[in-house]
C-alpha cells in the first residue's frame, strides 16, 4: 500500500511540474494536515498558520521544478513550511526578543499530577512561553535545525538561540514542576 501512495506522489508532483492545476490541488489537499501541523508550532493563531500554509504552497507550486524527485518531498515540504512561518512571524518577533515570562504562570485549567500530563497540557505550557523561545524550541527540539540554521533563520547570533533554547527549556521545567507540586505529583 506505501508503494502506492509513494507512486500516487510521484504522479502528483509529476502532473505538478506539467502544470496541472487540478494535480496541485490534489497535492494540497494530500499534504495540507502535515503542514498545517508543522505551521500551527510556529503560528500565534489557527488563521495565521493557515495563512503561512497557503503561502507556503504557493512557494510550492512556483518552485516545483526544482524539485529534486530523488529525495523525499515531505523534508522538501517541511522547509518551506517552516520558512514561510517564520518569515511571517520575523517583524513580529523581533519585537519580543526582549520579552521575558517574569515569574512562572499556572496552567489554566488543569489540574492533572505529572504523570498524567497529554500532549494538549504541554502544548497549552508552550503557549506561555514568549514567542522567541517557542520558536527557538520548536525548530532545534522538534525540527531538529542546529542553532547555525536557527541564527540564520531568525538573523539572530547562534550564542542567542542557545540562551533562548536554555530558557525555554528552564520555563517548561518549573512549569512541569509547579504543575506537579500543586496536584500532589
Amino acid at each position: 500500500m506505501q508503494n502506492n501512495r509513494g507512486m500516487a506522489e510521484e504522479v502528483l508532483i509529476s502532473q505538478c511540474k506539467k502544470g496541472s492545476l487540478k494535480h496541485q490541488e490534489l497535492l494540497y489537499k494530500q499534504f495540507y494536515g502535515y503542514a498545517m501541523g508543522i505551521s500551527l508550532r510556529y503560528s500565534f493563531n489557527r488563521d495565521d498558520a493557515l495563512e503561512a500554509v497557503n503561502d507556503a504552497f504557493i512557494k510550492v507550486f512556483n518552485a516545483i521544478n526544482t524539485y529534486d524527485t530523488g529525495k523525499v518531498f515531505k523534508a522538501w515540504l517541511r522547509t518551506i513550511v517552516v520558512n514561510t512561518a517564520i518569515d511571517r512571524r520575523r517583524k513580529d518577533m523581533k519585537h519580543q526578543l526582549n520579552l521575558e515570562l517574569d515569574h512562572t504562570m499556572h496552567l489554566p485549567g488543569s489540574n492533572q499530577p505529572l504523570g498524567r500530563l497529554n500532549v494538549n497540557d504541554i502544548l497549552k505550557m508552550m503557549e506561555l512561553l514568549p514567542a522567541i523561545q517557542r520558536t527557538i524550541f520548536n525548530l532545534y527540539e522538534i525540527d531538529g535545525y542546529s542553532h547555525d540554521e536557527i541564527a540564520e533563520m531568525l538573523d539572530i547570533p547562534a550564542s542567542s538561540s542557545r540562551v533562548y533554547l536554555s530558557r525555554a527549556k528552564e520555563k517548561l521545567r518549573n512549569l512541569i514542576n509547579t504543575e506537579a507540586k500543586e496536584y500532589g505529583g
